[in-house]
């Protein structure tokens, strides 16, 4: 039984948003958290995105926030055109695997879907090895070699790729325009 609820954020869910990474990242050696150095955006979280042309939701039970994802058009100058990125992936440890991040990306896929976007894209750190198990179940396929992301906790990044196929509304909204 579900009883989590996926929300769009407020700007006032960036200290649960902050805790969940801060969790996140205390879970692997090197990993360093300092949001007002490298997470300022923390502290207006949904305007941030919205900023971007995209959004942030949480997973949420019993007030407390359980899960984040946010989804904005990608900064690679070579994706396609209206490419969208996810970030802001994290779910709390003890309540993983209990389809959290997967309605999470459903409800980011559903997104894209609406928007017409042809990929979906994402960064993640090189030692998130559970975090590629999961995005590679859900459909994305590791790209090139990482990158460098010169940060505080000296991050490299994979990046990974999903193409979204055309739903049958998209093709007869495409036929019918």
């Amino acid at each position: 039984m579900t009883t989590f609820l996926i929300r769009p954020a407020g700007d006032a869910d960036g200290d649960s948003i902050a805790a969940l990474i801060e969790s996140a990242f205390a879970e692997y050696e090197g990993c360093v958290f300092d949001r007002a150095a490298e997470f300022p955006e923390l502290d207006a979280i949904a305007s941030h995105f919205a900023g971007r042309g995209g959004i942030i939701w949480v997973a949420e039970e019993k007030g407390a926030v359980l899960g984040s994802m946010a989804i904005a058009p990608t900064g690679d100058v070579d994706a396609p055109a209206g490419t969208l990125e996810l970030f802001k992936v994290y779910v709390a440890r003890a309540a993983r695997r209990r389809g959290i991040a997967r309605a999470l990306f459903e409800t980011a896929r559903d997104h894209a879907h609406a928007r017409g976007a042809p990929e979906l894209r994402l960064w993640t750190d090189t030692r998130f090895t559970d975090a590629h198990r999961f995005y590679e179940r859900c459909g994305f396929a590791l790209q090139s070699s990482p990158r460098e992301v010169k940060d505080l906790s000296a991050t490299w990044e994979y990046p990974y790729r999903l193409a979204l196929a055309a739903t049958p509304s998209d093709i007869a909204s495409r036929a019918a325009g």
